[in-house]
């Protein structure tokens, strides 16, 4: 629903931050999804029927991560502030169109800076909390509002858990189910 609506907003454009967002987003809520070779068509379906080309969001997404590795949530920091000088491509763009003042904020933004800190920031800590305060601090910044990009952020967490929640209990289920299929079985082959 949410490209349904980006798709006929007139100053929405496609940034390294959206791409990055609705990758994550659609990775992370397809997880355990089979046939999992369907997954590829699906993204590119789901981009198409909205007017969006899924292979140049997943591009620009892939290209974004790559270029945020092996540098450090400082840099990240820095390249957000100076409107996408130093970045690398195709983040320099990305980030530039951020600072615009014709800018469309969506909620996929803020997955997508989220996302590419935590690239940023690697091992250097499992804290998602202060990882969230980095990245509230930074769309501040950039001139994002904290309280959506809190209140979006929350959201996006609240969700997964639930998707986390419901896979392993469709997995509990279908265990449970091929349990009772395989006695029912071994009684009816006691039988004969």
């Amino acid at each position: 629903m949410e490209l349904h609506l980006l798709s006929h907003q007139t100053h929405f454009r496609i940034n390294a931050l959206f791409a990055v967002g609705l990758c994550q987003v659609f990775h992370a809520f397809t997880k355990g999804y089979r046939p999992e070779k369907q997954l590829e068509p699906l993204f590119s379906a789901l981009c198409s029927c909205n007017g969006f080309d899924g292979d140049e969001i997943k591009a620009l997404a892939q290209g974004s991560t790559k270029a945020v590795q092996g540098h450090t949530v400082d840099d990240v920091q820095t390249w957000l502030k100076s409107k996408g000088k130093g970045a690398p491509e195709p983040l320099a763009t990305g980030l530039s169109a951020v600072t615009e003042d014709d800018f469309h904020y969506s909620r996929l933004v803020a997955v997508g800076l989220f996302s590419l800190l935590s690239e940023a920031q690697g091992n250097e800590s499992d804290d998602p909390e202060e990882l969230s305060k980095t990245v509230h601090a930074i769309g501040e910044q950039i001139g994002l509002s904290r309280p959506r990009l809190e209140k979006d952020l929350s959201l996006y967490r609240s969700n997964l858990e639930k998707m986390v929640q419901a896979v392993e209990l469709m997995e509990e289920t279908l265990a449970a189910e091929r349990r009772k299929r395989e006695r029912q079985r071994a009684e009816k082959a006691s039988q004969d």
